[in-house]
This record gives C-alpha cells, sequence and structure tokens, in this order.
C-alpha cells in the first residue's frame, strides 16, 4: 500500500520548507492494521536554521500539515530537531516509534545516529507512557455507544508495545510481529476484519466482555513487568544529544536522501 502511494507521499515532502533529518510513516500502517482508507500520519524532524532559533525571529519548533491530493489524507507532523531530542529525553515512547519506523521516507546519516542514540534514552519510565496511552485508548474506545475496532486496537498495541519494551529494551509498534510472542487469536482476528474493511470497522457483536478481561489482563502483565524490568532508571544520552543537536544545527544535515 505504502510503495502504491509513494509518488504522493514523496510530493507532500518535496514541498517542506525546512530540511528533513528524517521523515518515517506511523499510525496504522506502522502499527499494522491499515485498512485500504487509511490516511498516512508521516511524522519527521525538521531542523531550522541557526538564524531562526538566534535571531528575534524564530522558526516554528512543531509543523502540522493535514492535507488531501490524489484522493489520499495525510497528516504530517515534524518537530524541530531540538524539541524532537527533549522529548526523547522525556520517556516519550511515541517519538521514538517514529524515529525507529522501518517505514522511510527521508533519511540521513544523521537519522543513523539519531537512532542509535535512542538505544541509551529507553527507560523503565517508558512503562507510565505506555500504561498511559493505552488507557485514553481504552476510554475511547469504551465512551462510543457503537464500538470500533481502531480504538481497541490502539490500546491492545500499545500494552504489548510495552510489555515487549519492558523485557527486551527494544521497541516494535507493529501489533502482527508482537503477537508472534502472545498468540492471541482475537487479535487476528480483529486485525483481519480492520485491514479488510474501512477505518470506521465495528467490533464484532457480542465479545466485549473479553476484550475488557484481556485489557485488564494486559495491563496488569505491563505492570508486572515494569516491576521486573532491568532498563535503567534514567537516560544516558543527554550529553550525546546535545551535541549531536548542535553539530547539526552549525553544520546541516549530512548525507540526506529518499529511501
Amino acid at each position: 500500500m505504502i510503495e502504491r502511494d509513494r509518488s504522493t507521499l514523496d510530493s507532500l515532502i518535496a514541498e517542506y520548507k525546512y530540511p528533513l533529518l528524517f521523515a518515517t510513516i506511523s499510525g496504522s500502517h506502522l502499527y499494522g492494521f491499515p485498512s485500504a482508507d487509511s490516511d498516512y500520519d508521516v511524522r519527521g524532524a525538521h531542523v531550522l536554521p541557526a538564524r531562526e532559533v538566534v535571531g528575534l525571529a524564530t522558526g516554528p519548533d512543531t509543523i502540522e500539515q493535514s492535507k488531501v491530493r490524489d484522493g489520499i489524507e495525510l497528516d504530517m507532523v515534524s518537530h524541530d530537531l531540538k524539541k524532537f531530542c527533549t522529548l526523547m529525553l522525556k520517556r516519550n515512547g511515541y517519538v521514538l516509534e517514529q524515529l525507529l519506523s522501518p517505514h522511510v521516507l527521508v533519511t540521513s546519516d544523521d537519522h543513523q545516529e539519531l537512532m542509535a542514540l535512542a538505544k541509551t534514552c529507553i527507560t523503565r519510565g517508558h512503562a507510565y507512557h505506555y500504561l498511559g496511552f493505552a488507557e485514553a485508548s481504552w476510554i475511547q474506545y469504551c465512551k462510543k455507544p457503537v464500538k470500533r475496532i481502531k480504538p481497541l486496537l490502539y490500546a491492545f498495541r500499545v500494552l504489548l508495545t510495552g510489555i515487549h519494551l519492558m523485557r527486551s529494551g527494544e521497541i516494535e509498534a507493529n501489533i502482527v510481529a508482537l503477537n508472534e510472542t502472545h498468540r492471541l487469536g482475537y487479535l487476528y482476528d480483529l486485525v483481519a476484519k480492520k485491514t479488510a474493511d474501512a477505518e470506521l470497522a465495528m467490533v464484532p457483536a457480542g465479545s466485549s466482555d473479553l476484550y475488557e478481561r484481556e485489557y485488564e489482563r494486559l495491563r496488569g502483565e505491563l505492570e508486572d513487568a515494569y516491576k521486573a524490568s532491568t532498563l535503567p532508571e534514567q537516560p544516558s544520552c543527554e550529553l550525546a544529544l546535545d551535541a549531536f543537536l548542535i553539530r547539526v544545527r552549525l553544520d546541516g544535515i549530512t548525507g540526506q536522501r529518499t529511501a
């Protein structure tokens, strides 16, 4: 699906005002359950020129764009590299997933270096990010009178990602890959229905009790994995990120290319 729409995605990137250290695809395409009508969530890090950082007129530390092109919904968000590095130090699993996404549109030598630094940003505290994200998705699922598969899969996906991270120290955002360990039959069914149907695919009738039990069970499993985790309490990459940011800001992005 991504390759089919690659020219449209590349046209979005080509119009970007600031140079991109990286741009990847997040959202349902990264999480393993895109529908035929899913939009594209493009995420990245741009680099403001030094004059727009130190001068009176500063550039945007976050840029958000939403467009429809060739009948495809495109949602792009990028952070200036300073903000992105700051988020990496704040136990934010979301930005690490974006940075490490295998669906790469733009990369660079500096992207590769930043991915290596990301491994030293991972802490036990990232469990709180995934617990909070799961709760928000579960509330979104529960409050709607008509139950949709998408928020339900989001809740299960982040719980499994958190469990995997606490146990292995590795970021994995794809629910299908994560389920290779857990072998949860209902997840295979939900993913199959979501990917074969539409973005607004509905939850099968009569299954609410199962999903509530599983949500609570997996939440407890993540809490236990956090307690048992040997990951560090604090990131060890702050000085390295600082040096990296200064170098890229002053010298520019090296080896930028489309992937």
